[in-house]
Order: structure tokens, then sequence, then C-alpha cells
């Protein structure tokens, strides 16, 4: 076999090798790790997935905990994780507490939303204990303007503990908490989110862009996002 030949060979063998490496870390790739911020969100999973999932939540939305408790996990481990789906996680702002979880989820490193997010999420029914028996008082503190009122929700609802839990200082999360310009970004990526066809509650879901009509829970779903891979 001629010199050149033999180099060839060895190239192309190469090559192959090298692609079944490629192909096989992506195989086992987890992609639950891959975070990206959006305009207003976070993006979980494969960029190049063959569905895109939208989620339109409020952490004080008791039918969204109840999705997150429900379908959260098969939604990671069966669709997310294997690179099949990619999540986009959109805030829909209902109330000043919405606000304020909103912005601590978003504080820290993108890796982190997602902890942060179920965090609230199936936490829900342990601190929204006060926004059901508030006073006038309480409320008008939650109403300040800017930081103030924020920092005021994060204390009685106990937000800076479960920041806390996740790696997040108090200080960190005040930092978080006077950002006026990532409050503003994100009421208006709400306000414009709310405004969209066929949003009429939340939680709402889209798959490639297209709103889903009557969905709320993970059985329904589903077999939707299921009819589309």
């Amino acid at each position: 076999m001629k010199t050149s030949k033999i180099v060839r060979t060895i190239a192309v063998a190469g090559a192959l090798l090298l692609a079944g490496a490629a192909a096989a870390q992506g195989a086992t790739r987890n992609w639950l790790t891959t975070v990206a911020p959006t305009d207003a969100g976070y993006a979980i999973g494969n960029p190049a997935a063959k569905v895109k999932l939208t989620e339109y939540v409020s952490y004080t939305c008791p039918h969204c905990a109840a999705f997150t408790r429900e379908g959260e996990g098969p939604l990671e481990l069966a669709y997310i994780d294997s690179g099949k789906v990619q999540l986009e996680i959109r805030h829909m702002l209902r109330d000043p507490v919405d606000l304020t979880a909103a912005m601590l989820a978003h504080c820290g490193p993108p890796a982190r939303f997602l902890q942060i997010h179920k965090g609230f999420m199936i936490g829900q029914d342990k601190w929204i204990g006060p926004m059901l028996s508030a006073g006038r008082a309480q409320s008008q503190r939650w109403t300040q303007p800017g930081a103030a009122g924020r920092r005021a929700i994060a204390t009685d609802f106990h937000f800076y503990d479960l920041m806390e839990t996740r790696g997040i200082s108090r200080a960190q999360a005040d930092k978080c908490l006077a950002d006026d310009a990532m409050a503003k970004k994100l009421a208006a990526a709400s306000d414009k989110d709310w405004k969209l066809p066929g949003v009429v509650g939340t939680p709402t879901f889209a798959l490639n862009g297209v709103i889903l009509a009557g969905t709320a829970t993970w059985s329904t779903l589903q077999p939707q996002i299921a009819a589309r891979l």
C-alpha cells in the first residue's frame, strides 16, 4: 500500500472514531445543565431539539405548582434530558409577590435557575400563607415602590431562607431585588405575553410557538409533546 493511501486510510479511520465519540457524548449529555437566558426567561435543554416547549408560569398560581409537582419530573427525564425537547420558562406576573419571586429566580448564574424555580413552585404551599391571610398593613408593605416592597415580600414569605438553601446569600438576594432594570424587563415581557392570543391564564403552554388550548396539566400536555416527536 502506498504511503499516501495509508495516510488517507488513517485519516478516515480517525474521523470515524471522532464522529462516534461525539455521537456518544451527545447521547449521554445532561441537557438539563444547558440553560440560556432568553429575553425575560430561561431556555433549558438542547437548542437543536425538535420540539420547543414554552411554559407561561406564575409563582403564585396553585395550578402552576400542581403542574410542577406532577409533570416536571417526567418532562425532564423523558424529554429534556434526552435532548428531544427544549423548555423555555416565561414569567407571568400577577402581583408584586410574583415579581419578587421571578427576580430571585434570576439571581445567580443561569445554571442555578431551574433549581430556584422548582424551589418556589414545589414549596409554594409552604410559603404562600401570608398572601392568603395578610391584613391591610402587611399588604401595604408589599406595595412599597421599588426594592423596599420586594425586600418586605422576601422577608414575610421567607424567600431569603429559600434562597440560602440554593446558595444565594441575603446580601446577594438584596442586590438582585434592587435591580430595577430587571424588574422593568420582566414586567414588560409579562405584559406582552398576557396579550398573546390564547393566553387566558396560568399555566399556559405552547409547542413550537403554537399556544395549546385546554392544556394545563401533564396528562393533557404529554400526549401533545409525544405527537410532535
